[in-house]
């Protein structure tokens, strides 16, 4: 389950923010300085970070938002009025985000959902269930769960079990109609994932492997010349939607 790690003092704004996101797919844990970040983004699926900048702002911020700029910073802190410097600061660094605590604690649960690394490769793959030909609702369905589990060691019994089918009929009914069987399309949702997540220089294909639950490093390569015909050196150019590009290309089908 991708981790939205809160770095800040309060324990009540980590639950105002839990609460403001689904239920489903989001864990939201609070931290007590910036340096503990570093070890969190290495060990964990990070779908976005919340930091007061008015007490963690320096220099081991800046280099982890340089280091991994496909991952949403936002700041939330008690802001006043001569905090103009530190938010241009901000900007400048790459924060996405600033939210004023005591103000916009009921919004920050909607802001990280807009702005979370989840959300965006979602928006990428916006195309993929009209390209790959997913019209029924059950292919729909489907093609959620598989973008649910993306982070974990996902087969089609999986998602079959969770859409309450056996894994025979889901299969059948999921190619139906010229679209991809659901085995590939595990496969492009999971070298998509890691497409973006690479474009960070703070991962290695080792750490990403990881961090998706591939087998080994060489698992991930095997899949992203299944899908997108090229070694995982790259994905980052190809992107969310260049993977998907590349697997329209005759890459759709797979044994069962």
């Amino acid at each position: 389950m991708p981790l939205v790690p809160v770095v800040h003092r309060s324990e009540a704004l980590r639950t105002a923010i839990r609460q403001g996101l689904p239920r489903r797919g989001w864990r939201v844990e609070r931290y007590a300085s910036v340096e503990r970040l570093e070890g969190v983004l290495q060990r964990r699926l990070v779908d976005a970070v919340v930091v007061d900048v008015r007490t963690e702002w320096g220099e081991t911020l800046r280099q982890l938002i340089g280091r991994f700029p496909r991952i949403p910073f936002l700041a939330l802190s008690a802001f006043r009025p001569d905090d103009g410097a530190l938010l241009i600061a901000c900007g400048r660094a790459g924060i996405v985000g600033a939210l004023v605590e005591g103000v916009d604690d009921e919004a920050a649960g909607e802001m990280i959902r807009a702005r979370a690394a989840s959300s965006q490769r979602r928006a990428a793959l916006a195309d993929a269930p009209r390209v790959l030909r997913l019209t029924e609702p059950l292919q729909l369905r489907a093609w959620e769960e598989v973008l649910a589990r993306v982070g974990t060691r996902t087969t089609t019994a999986h998602v079959a079990r969770a859409l309450r089918r056996t894994r025979e009929h889901l299969s059948r009914e999921f190619g139906a109609g010229g679209a991809p069987n659901l085995k590939r399309v595990i496969d492009l949702a999971r070298t998509a994932w890691s497409a973006d997540l690479l474009a960070n220089p703070g991962y290695t294909v080792s750490t990403v492997a990881r961090l998706l639950d591939f087998a080994s490093p060489s698992h991930l390569a095997e899949c992203a010349r299944r899908v997108a015909g090229v070694p995982p050196s790259e994905l980052p150019a190809l992107g969310p939607k260049g993977v998907l590009a590349r697997f329209l290309r005759g890459r759709t089908r797979s044994r069962i």
